[in-house]
C-alpha cells in the first residue's frame, strides 16, 4: 500500500508541475502581454529580421536592429508604426473589452446642449463601417474661396488598412457650406486615394480651380509624397495621382497654397515635411510655380542635428511670405522640454531664415510610450509633444501651442504668442485655456486667421470630464470636449474662451490591431476665409459595438458682423481707377450709423454712399478716384464704423488690399 501510494503521489505531483509550469507559462505570457516584462520582450525582438510580411506596410528583409538609427521610432506615420509594431517595439490597436466584434452597430448621441462658439457639429464619416478598421481622426480642414460652400476635410481613415493596394486616406466633401459632408468612397468601398498611408493635406488652388491633397504616397517611392487631385472633389472618380518627392522616409508632411492674386508668388503651393533619410530627420520645402504640374528641388531647411519637427507652414495672404513652425523634442520620452522654431521665407520658399527661437519649455503629457510623450498614462495613450499651428497676416505671426505646468502638475495648458515684425520676436506666452482644475489637460490646439483678421483658437479640454482619469473605450464617461477662444482684432485681445464642440466625447478607443496602439491623430489643421472659420477634430461620441472609437468630426464659427466681399475684390489686380467701390457684409445695416467716412481708400474717405435698408450691400462713391499712382491699395472699415439692424452689433474691422498695375 506504501508503494502503491508513493506511486500514485509521484504520478499526481508530476502532473501537478507540469498543471504548474504550464500556468506559469500563461501568466509569463499573459505579463508580456500586460507589458509587465514588455522591455524584454522588445530587447528579444529588435534585433530580428523581418523574414516574411503578410502587411503591405512591412517590407520583407527590414532590419529591426535599425529603426533608431532610422529614425523610426521618431516618425508619426502610418508604415512607421506598423514597422513598430512588427518588430515589437510598440502594440497595434485592440477591441475594448465590451466589443463584442459582431456586425457594425452605429448611432448618433442626441445633440441637447446649448450652442456656443460654433455650428451644429457634423460626423464626416457616412457608410458602412467594418470592425476592427474604423480609426479616423488626424485631419486637415480647407475651404474653396471662389465658393465657400465647397469644403474638403483630409484625414486618415484605417478602413483601407487591409485593402489592396493599401489605401489609408480619406476625404470628406461638402457642397453646402458645411451643413453635411460626404464621405468619398468609390465602387470597391474605398477612398480615391489608392496607395497612400495617410498624413492628410489638402490645398485649393486658385489659378487652376483644382483642389490637391498631399499624402505619405507609395507611388512616389516606398514613402514618397504625392496625392491625388481633382476639380470637382465631390466625384470619388475624379482624382488622379501625381507625385511631389520620390522618397522612402518621408514624415509628417503639411502644405500652404498662396491664393492672393496681388501676391508677388500668387498661384504657389509649399509642402513641408521631415526626410527620415537625410541627418535623421532634416526639414524640407518644395514648392509649385505652375499649378502642380512640377515641383521644384527640394530646399534643405535644417540640417537634421539636433531633430527639429516639421509643426506646420503657413503664409501670410496679404504678402506672400511663407512660415513654418518647428519644434526641437529634447530628444523625445517624458518628462522633456520643447522649443519653438519660426522659419521664415520672402522670395518664393527659395530661400529660408531661421527667424525665431524661443525659450525651452515642458512640453505637455503624463507618460510616454518609446520616444513620444503621451496625454493618458494606464495605458499611456495618445502621443502629443506639444504640436500647434501658426497663422499669419500682415506681418503678424501668430502661433498655438501646448505646455506642461510643472509647477502645479498641470499635464496641459494651451498658449499663444504674437509676432508683429514677421517672426522676428514674439510676446510673452499667453495662457488661452482659463480653468483652475490642474488635474484637467488641454493639447493639440489648432489655429486659424480669415482675411478680416480674425483668430479662432481650437483645442482638446478635459474640462467636462468627471471620473478621476480616462479611459479608451468608455462610451458613457465623458472626457473632453473642443474649446475655442476667439480674437476679433488679430491676437491683440481675446475673447473668453467656450466650448465649440456641442457635447463631451468619451476618450476614444483604436481598436485597429494594424494602427499603433497610443494614436489618436497627431494633428488638426484649421483654415479660415472671409466669413468662416473651419477645423476639425478626433471625437469618441459615436460608439460601434459598445466602444468609444476614432471619427472625425467638423464644424465652423461664423466670424462675426463683418465684410465678406468687395468691388474692386480684395486681392486682386486692376487697371483702371475706380470712384465707386461696392462692399458686401453679413447683416442687413442700421441705416442711422452709416456714414461714407467710413470707407476709406488709402486713407482717403469716400464722399457719398448709397444703401438701401434690408440689405448688405453698400456703394461707396468717390468724387475722384483714390486710386492714384500704381502698385497696392488698401482699403479700410475701422471696427465700430456701423452696427448690424438686427442687434445693433457693430461690424468687425476690414482691411484689405489690392493692386492697380
Amino acid at each position: 500500500m506504501k508503494k502503491k501510494s508513493v506511486s500514485q503521489s509521484a504520478c499526481f505531483n508530476l502532473r501537478i508541475l507540469i498543471g504548474v509550469f504550464m500556468v506559469l507559462a500563461g501568466v509569463f505570457l499573459a505579463l508580456l502581454g500586460f507589458g509587465t516584462f514588455s522591455a524584454l520582450a522588445q530587447t528579444l525582438q529588435k534585433y530580428k529580421v523581418i523574414t516574411s510580411s503578410n502587411d503591405r506596410l512591412v517590407p520583407v528583409g527590414f532590419d529591426c536592429s535599425t529603426i533608431r538609427a532610422k529614425g523610426i521610432d521618431k516618425q508619426e506615420n502610418m508604415r512607421a508604426g506598423a514597422i513598430m509594431i512588427a518588430c515589437g517595439q510598440t502594440p497595434g490597436g485592440s477591441t475594448s473589452a465590451t466589443s463584442t466584434l459582431g456586425p457594425v452597430g452605429r448611432f448618433i448621441q442626441e445633440l441637447v446642449a446649448p450652442l456656443a462658439f460654433g455650428a451644429g457639429d457634423v460626423d464626416l464619416i457616412t457608410g458602412p463601417e467594418t470592425s476592427p478598421n474604423v480609426t479616423q481622426s488626424e485631419t486637415f480642414t480647407t475651404a474653396n474661396p471662389d465658393n465657400p460652400n465647397q469644403i474638403v476635410v483630409a484625414y486618415n481613415d484605417s478602413r483601407g488598412r487591409n485593402a489592396s493596394p493599401i489605401n489609408i486616406s480619406g476625404a470628406s466633401v461638402s457642397t453646402d457650406g458645411g451643413t453635411t459632408f460626404t464621405r468619398l468612397t468609390r465602387a470597391n468601398g474605398q477612398s480615391p486615394f489608392d496607395n497612400t498611408f495617410g498624413d492628410p493635406v489638402i490645398l485649393y488652388n486658385k489659378p487652376s480651380a483644382t483642389w490637391f491633397t498631399v499624402w505619405l504616397d507609395a507611388g512616389c517611392g516606398a514613402q514618397g509624397l504625392g496625392g491625388y487631385k481633382s476639380t470637382t472633389p465631390w466625384d470619388p472618380n475624379s482624382w488622379t495621382h501625381y507625385c511631389i518627392h520620390t522618397n522612402s522616409q518621408d514624415d509628417r508632411e503639411s502644405g500652404w497654397a498662396d491664393n492672393n492674386p496681388s501676391s508677388p508668388f500668387y498661384g504657389r503651393m509649399y509642402v513641408s515635411w521631415n526626410d527620415f533619410n537625410v541627418g535623421g530627420g532634416a526639414l524640407f520645402v518644395r514648392y509649385s510655380t505652375d499649378n502642380g504640374v512640377t515641383w521644384t528641388n527640394a530646399r534643405q531647411i535644417t540640417t537634421g542635428t539636433p531633430f527639429i519637427r516639421n509643426v506646420q507652414i503657413t503664409g501670410d495672404l496679404a504678402t506672400g511670405d511663407v512660415y513654418i513652425a518647428g519644434m526641437n523634442e529634447g530628444g523625445g520620452g517624458f518628462p522633456h522640454n520643447d522649443t519653438n522654431l519660426i522659419f521664415r521665407s520672402t522670395d518664393g520658399g527659395n530661400t529660408w531664415t531661421n527667424t525665431y527661437t524661443g525659450t525651452a519649455f515642458s512640453g505637455p503629457g503624463r507618460s510616454s510610450s518609446g520616444y513620444f510623450a503621451t496625454m493618458y498614462a494606464s495605458p499611456a495613450y495618445w502621443r502629443h509633444e506639444g504640436w500647434g499651428e501658426p497663422a499669419a497676416y500682415n506681418h503678424v505671426v501668430s502661433y498655438v501651442y501646448a505646455a506642461r505646468n510643472t509647477g502645479n502638475g498641470d499635464p496641459g495648458d494651451v498658449f499663444y504668442i504674437r509676432s508683429t515684425d514677421s517672426g522676428v520676436t514674439f510676446s510673452p506666452p499667453l495662457q488661452l485655456n482659463t480653468d483652475i482644475d490642474h488635474t484637467k489637460a488641454q493639447w493639440q490646439p489648432n489655429l486659424s486667421v480669415s482675411p478680416t483678421g480674425t483668430l479662432l483658437a481650437i483645442w482638446y479640454d478635459e474640462t467636462p470630464r468627471v471620473a478621476a482619469s480616462c479611459q479608451p473605450s468608455s462610451p458613457s464617461i465623458p472626457c473632453y470636449q473642443m474649446y475655442s477662444r476667439k480674437s476679433n482684432d488679430n491676437g491683440v485681445t481675446w475673447l473668453a474662451p467656450d466650448t465649440l464642440s456641442d457635447v463631451a466625447s468619451p476618450l476614444p478607443l483604436q481598436p485597429d490591431p494594424g494602427i499603433q496602439a497610443t494614436y489618436a491623430g497627431d494633428y488638426d489643421y484649421g483654415s479660415a476665409l472671409a466669413t468662416k472659420h473651419l477645423t476639425s477634430w478626433v471625437d469618441g461620441r459615436v460608439p460601434i459595438n459598445g466602444a468609444s472609437q476614432q471619427d472625425a468630426f467638423t464644424d465652423r464659427e461664423l466670424v462675426g458682423f463683418s465684410v465678406t466681399s468687395t468691388n474692386p475684390a480684395c486681392n486682386s489686380v486692376i487697371s483702371t481707377q475706380p470712384t465707386d467701390f461696392i462692399v458686401n457684409v453679413t447683416d442687413s445695416i442700421n441705416p442711422a450709423t452709416l456714414q461714407a467716412s467710413d470707407f476709406t481708400v488709402n486713407g482717403t474717405p469716400a464722399t457719398t454712399v448709397m444703401y438701401t435698408p434690408g440689405t448688405t450691400t453698400m456703394t461707396f462713391h468717390f468724387n475722384s478716384s483714390p486710386v492714384a499712382t500704381q502698385g497696392v491699395q488698401t482699403m479700410h472699415i475701422p471696427a465700430g464704423a456701423f452696427n448690424r439692424a438686427s442687434d445693433n452689433q457693430p461690424n468687425l474691422d476690414f482691411t484689405c488690399t489690392f493692386r492697380y498695375d
